[in-house]
């Protein structure tokens, strides 16, 4: 008897030790996951702005279709390049900025290792590289074999100059994720000859999936002899810039190269068209006869590492130009030239621009919009992270009279001003004639954000110049400082009208123009007008 309960209270004991015993990796479980959910929902913004730069696509594939899905990543896999050397301001506080556009996930296919057959050298197709020879041919038949290749890489090797005329390396009917790897380079002819009446663009890439343009080459215009037929140069801010004593004296444009007479149209240096997943990293593109490197009609762009170089009196040398481009990511590049550093137009949306320095050059501009009575809409545009010095504008929106249409869901925060003339700026007036017609209809801004703007300027801290008849409504101002610094300009107070909006903090000057609220009556725009 005395054994079967010893027997029966070890059973017992034995139970509630097992019992125990489960109960205790219960409750660490139920902690553990706890714990996890609530670093979860606790994560920084900035933590989200990385991952999102960071995140791997699910779909590696080659295929026209995998690249079509692969459009909201960014990610590659060869070694990240040093920076250029950027002013770089301080470093902004996500947490306080308002969501205006999300951070494209821009990204290009991870492809595997290259193997002999899929790697072209235009030395290996007839090229010179002396800079004296026409190479236009070598490079054409190279991407004609490259173009029949999947995943191929067109090579263009340092240590050579190469003499290219316009040449332009198109689909549709190439393989996709083609590599143009320049190290070498690339420079225009001087001949109007090879010109003809004119051309839009001097190396066109058109109609291509994953196309990436890479290296540390140059493309090289040697555009002095166009911007000589092009003096002077006017910019539509440029009547609001009034010399002191005219003590400005615009420098000539320097000595042309060139043979004969150019023609009046101007050649882009660089140009995608129609393309899906295209991406330029580390080449410097210098002396553009116009604009240097143009997106038009594409989706899913990287750009970054890249340098841009012209002077600051070159005409109408825009350093990135967009044009019904859609999901854009620009960062880490340096853009110096005689117009916009970037240059946003109509069909422009979700583009997101970060840490780039920009200077010379006319700064980060929307616009100009609504030419000739034209429909133009953009929208979801971020600006950060970025130094202007010695620009005439900073960051500014500038439409045309007469347009329709709408420019929204705008944000410019933590841009670092030097010496800028007119760091702020909307001009709904825009005009670059002598006189331009006055006209009711506008194309209509709405939502611009502007945080964190500080440094100093030469002219006038802020200019808002907007329509009678359709306002610029939902205008947001926070920690707006900027200071004047006395130079060869007349300098005046903040302007603004027609302009509604909020001040959420005192600024530095103030600007007091800016009316509080809404409009009491505005235009609503018709189902044609509106985007």
């Amino acid at each position: 008897m005395i054994m079967r309960k010893s027997l029966r209270l070890r059973s017992i004991t034995m139970m509630m030790l097992i019992a125990a015993l489960v109960w205790s990796v219960t409750l660490e479980t139920c902690i553990a996951r706890r714990g996890r959910h609530w670093r979860h929902n606790n994560r920084r913004s900035s933590d989200l702005f990385d991952s999102l730069s960071s995140k791997k696509p699910k779909n590696h594939g080659n295929s026209h279709h995998s690249s079509h899905n692969n459009i909201n990543s960014h990610h590659h896999k060869s070694k990240p390049k040093p920076k250029p050397k950027l002013i770089t301001p301080p470093k902004a506080d996500d947490n306080n900025s308002p969501v205006v556009s999300r951070l494209p996930k821009v990204q290009p296919p991870s492809l595997p290792p290259l193997d002999e057959s899929q790697v072209f050298n235009v030395m290996d197709f007839g090229a010179k590289g002396d800079g004296k020879c026409d190479d236009t041919k070598a490079f054409e038949a190279a991407w004609a074999a490259a173009c029949k290749v999947e995943a191929s890489m067109m090579i263009i090797p340092p240590e050579y100059t190469f003499l290219v005329g316009p040449i332009s390396f198109s689909g549709p009917y190439c393989e996709p994720n083609i590599v143009f790897q320049l190290d070498g380079t690339i420079i225009a002819p001087t001949d109007s000859k090879s010109w003809g009446k004119g051309l839009m663009w001097w190396i066109d890439f058109t109609k291509l999936i994953g196309i990436k343009v890479q290296g540390k080459g140059v493309i090289d215009g040697r555009g002095s002899g166009w911007w000589q037929q092009d003096y002077p140069f006017i910019d539509g801010e440029t009547k609001l810039i009034v010399p002191l004593n005219n003590s400005v004296n615009h420098q000539n444009p320097p000595e042309s190269e060139f043979d004969l007479k150019m023609p009046s149209i101007k050649p882009t240096a660089l140009r995608f068209y129609g393309s899906v997943g295209v991406e330029v990293s580390g080449i410097t593109i210098q002396n553009s006869p116009q604009c240097h490197l143009k997106f038009d009609n594409c989706g899913d762009v990287l750009v970054h590492d890249m340098t841009v170089s012209s002077p600051g009196d070159s005409p109408n040398t825009d350093g990135i130009h967009l044009q019904n481009t859609r999901d854009v990511l620009i960062h880490s590049t340096t853009l110096s030239c005689g117009d916009d550093c970037i240059s946003i137009q109509t069909g422009c949306s979700n583009v997101y621009i970060h840490n780039v320095n920009c200077g010379p050059g006319h700064g980060i501009s929307i616009g100009s919009l609504g030419k000739d009575s034209t429909k133009a809409c953009v929208s979801n545009i971020t600006v950060r992270d970025v130094a202007m010095h010695n620009t005439m504008t900073g960051v500014r929106i500038k439409t045309w009279q007469g347009g329709v249409g709408s420019v929204k869901g705008i944000l410019f925060s933590n841009i670092q001003l030097n010496e800028v003339q007119l760091p702020i700026v909307i001009d709904q007036f825009y005009c670059d004639h002598t006189t331009c017609k006055n006209q009711t209809s506008a194309v209509a801004v709405e939502g611009v954000t502007y945080e964190r703007i500080k440094g100093t300027y030469t002219v006038k801290p802020v200019h808002f110049a907007c329509s009678d008849d359709f306002p610029c409504v939902d205008v947001q101002l926070s920690a707006i400082e900027l200071k004047p610094v006395q130079e060869r300009y007349h300098m005046y107070d903040p302007f603004c009208w027609q302009t509604f909006g909020e001040l959420n903090t005192p600024t530095l000057p103030p600007i007091d123009c800016l009316q509080i609220g809404k409009p009491a009556r505005n235009r609503v725009q018709s189902d044609h007008e509106a985007c």
